[in-house]
């Protein structure tokens, strides 16, 4: 592709790289100048335009990126993705319902290296989508690119953007009381609208109290394909009443405690090949925190492992919100026999 300036009389054909006011006519940046727009341009008295030539063996920006999103997203229905038609060298790539994206991360990679011009940007991986989110952007920069180029970033990530959709329809959860604990009523309508933005239906809410076999029965009994705990009291160690109760209930607990703020005391485990969350106390706000990332993954069919959870901690610091504020900014512990200050 040549760029840069083109005589009027010999601009036919080329592409307009900087949209031109000619009287009452408007050039938009883009279009392939026609007889009509250079005759406008004589009359106008204009002897040059900045613009851009194909050669024989480039690919239009347009033509680039569709192809490219063809690759890269063969069969958008088989993954729940909608693709748009492209405009100004764009492709987007739009979730068709909710889910969680899964990427090839490095083959992705691969992509963006071939050439400067053809570029691929997404959310990042396992982020929950709702229905119509735009998942990624494939641009061609420029207004062409080689054909060897657009052959290369064909082949260097194929089907490798999809959106994983939830593979379960209800959940259930299990609320414990303590003597003055919270008032849950809100906890139970921000879990509810997690549920929902997954497409799910939160089916069964059960309140019991704060003990171990209480809360066994309850969570064995409650409703639902995935089953939630949410306790009066946090749970600070496995052997707390909430592991304990999915243990006493004949399940296991997988994990407990994650590298993720707000969010570290949520744990996973199951019954009975049910999934179960022990939400942390932060699920009561609808504030993004682990346990979104911990149920989005699950509700999807993706399997959440104890490396899974450890890897989380890279990004893992969430923004506080405002009924939290700042406890890593807190003041610092009285050693001990310490007087207080005031």
């Amino acid at each position: 592709m040549k760029f840069g300036p083109v005589p009027v009389d010999a601009a036919q054909g080329s592409i307009l790289a900087h949209s031109l006011s000619v009287g009452d006519l408007r050039l938009r940046k883009g279009i392939a100048l026609g007889s009509d727009h250079v005759a406008a341009l004589v009359a106008a008295g204009v002897d040059q335009v900045i613009a851009a030539r194909l050669d024989a063996n480039d690919v239009h920006e347009n033509e680039a990126a569709r192809r490219l999103a063809a690759s890269l997203v063969p069969d958008p229905s088989a993954v729940g993705l909608r693709v748009t038609d492209p405009f100004t060298g764009r492709v987007n790539l739009v979730a068709d319902g909710p889910g969680v994206v899964t990427l090839d991360v490095a083959a992705l990679e691969r992509f963006n290296r071939i050439h400067p011009m053809i570029t691929i940007a997404t959310v990042p991986p396992y982020q929950q989508m709702g229905l119509g989110g735009m998942v990624a952007t494939i641009k061609v920069i420029s207004f062409a690119v080689p054909e060897a180029d657009v052959v290369a970033a064909e082949s260097a990530a194929p089907d490798s953007v999809r959106l994983a959709k939830p593979v379960f329809a209800t959940a259930g959860l299990v609320v414990t009381e303590i003597p003055g604990g919270p008032d849950d009523s809100k906890g139970i309508r921000s879990i509810r609208g997690r549920i929902e933005a997954l497409g799910m239906e939160l089916t069964d809410v059960r309140t019991v109290a704060h003990h171990p076999q209480d809360l066994a029965k309850a969570v064995k009994a409650v409703g639902g394909e995935i089953a939630m705990i949410l306790t009066g009291s946090a749970t600070m160690d496995p052997d707390d009443v909430a592991p304990l109760s999915v243990r006493l209930a004949g399940g296991s607990v997988a994990r407990f405690g994650m590298p993720v703020d707000p969010g570290n005391l949520l744990f996973l485990g199951q019954i009975e090949n049910r999934p179960v969350i022990g939400l942390p106390g932060c699920a009561r706000s609808p504030a993004l925190n682990g346990a979104d990332w911990v149920l989005s993954r699950v509700a999807c069919g993706i399997v959440v492992t104890d490396d899974d959870i450890s890897g989380m901690g890279v990004g893992g610091l969430l923004k506080e919100i405002p009924t939290r504020p700042q406890p890593r900014a807190g003041r610092p512990r009285r050693a001990a026999g310490t007087p207080p200050k005031f």
